[in-house]
């Protein structure tokens, strides 16, 4: 367990980690445990690109998506405090660490490779949301993402909870928990 310390009342709590890690349905729940509301990083660029983000990446490339997406989180950051929902790459760019680390508790969702495949493949919306981002078999995929990303979260996570064999309440719970987090 990394603890870099107490959760600060005021902060905004971040989501980070790979997809299908749970970031945002337990985003979703720590909202309503939190009564903050929450941002969703991918949201807010598919909202101000008024597409999708498999076709921004197919019509514009990763370069334009990580741009917008470096906007959401600065968006997403500036804001009254809020659980933000952060995409699974954004932790690649170290400016949108610094702004995360700035204004909020980050905690990184993990999961092992077996079920993050799972989920993925068990996601409805997953081949419209979330582009293949190499041309490999999607284990393999996850596998070179993982080991290029893993560094990059560690080092913007103030908490790591692992998500396996939890559901999205419970891992909300958790993250209550770790983060000491006054919930009336």
């Amino acid at each position: 367990m990394t603890d870099h310390g107490h959760h600060r009342a005021g902060r905004s709590i971040a989501l980070i980690g790979y997809r299908g890690s749970g970031k945002t349905a337990v985003g979703r729940e720590l909202a309503s445990l939190t009564g903050l509301p929450l941002i969703d990083t991918d949201e807010l660029v598919i909202r101000r690109a008024g597409l999708s983000i498999a076709e921004i990446f197919d019509r514009q490339g990763e370069v334009e998506f990580r741009r917008l997406e470096r906007a959401a989180v600065a968006q997403a950051v500036a804001g009254p405090p809020s659980i933000i929902s952060v995409g699974g790459g954004a932790v690649l760019d170290d400016r949108n660490v610094a702004a995360l680390k700035s204004s909020a508790t980050v905690v990184w969702l993990t999961a092992p490779k077996s079920v993050l495949v799972t989920r993925i493949r068990g996601d409805q919306s997953s081949p419209q949301s979330r582009p293949p981002l190499t041309d490999r078999p999607l284990e393999d995929e996850i596998e070179q993402l993982l080991e290029e990303r893993t560094p990059f979260y560690r080092e913007a996570a103030d908490h790591v909870l692992d998500t396996a064999g939890h559901n999205p309440a419970s891992v909300a719970q958790l993250v209550k928990q770790q983060l000491d987090l006054d919930v009336d």
